[in-house]
């Protein structure tokens, strides 16, 4: 995987997952938790949601041959499928869903939100998912690209971890306002690559 290509799935999987944006949710799904339980929901929720990662974007292209989609309808359903994520991190709908799904694990899950909903679907939700897929799918069987695509897709959930111990701290430094400018932005970037998985696609069919 050359350099740009790197950057590019780091882009693509940060912006997905957004750790900037799943922080204030951490700090609200262990609310009145001390640090050490902090640490190791944080730990578990990460560790979870790599095992997820890993296993689709090993597996993912082999299950797609199973039920006969190709890659290339599979890049641009991503593709659409990332685009509606940006337009909802861009007019704050992800933000309330996920502010939704978190109050409503913590009313029936409130001593354990490592497994849901933090590693899934916060962190490895569907559009992670699709990202791994699509990002390991361009590898036409070089394994070091698959390698180099898990190596980016480890340091993306590093971050997350880092934030989730930060969490308290960022909350206190960014602000709501500094929260949502960060969040709009992200969503920029992501809609501008999803277009251009569409159009990775299209060109693989042939239509351009």
């Amino acid at each position: 995987m050359t350099s740009p290509e790197a950057i590019t799935a780091f882009v693509a999987l940060f912006v997905v997952i957004d750790p900037i944006g799943l922080a204030p949710l951490f700090v609200a799904l262990t609310q009145g938790m001390d640090a050490r339980a902090r640490r190791a929901i944080a730990l578990r929720s990460c560790g979870v949601a790599l095992g997820l990662l890993t296993l689709f974007g090993v597996a993912g292209e082999a299950v797609l041959g199973f039920l006969g989609i190709s890659m290339p309808a599979f890049r641009i359903a991503g593709g659409i499928l990332l685009f509606l994520t940006a337009l909802d991190m861009l007019f704050e709908r992800r933000t309330k869903r996920r502010e939704d799904q978190a109050a409503t694990a913590d009313e029936g899950h409130p001593e354990d939100p490592s497994v849901f909903p933090l590693a899934t679907p916060l962190i490895a939700g569907p559009g992670a998912i699709a990202t791994m897929i699509l990002l390991t799918g361009e590898a036409q069987g070089n394994w070091l690209h698959v390698a180099s695509v898990h190596g980016v897709m480890l340091v993306v959930l590093i971050c997350v971890l880092a934030l989730f111990l930060l969490a308290g701290m960022l909350e206190r430094l960014l602000g709501q306002v500094g929260i949502n400018v960060i969040t709009r932005l992200l969503g920029m970037l992501l809609a501008a690559l999803s277009v251009q998985f569409v159009l990775d696609g299209m060109i693989d069919l042939g239509v351009l």
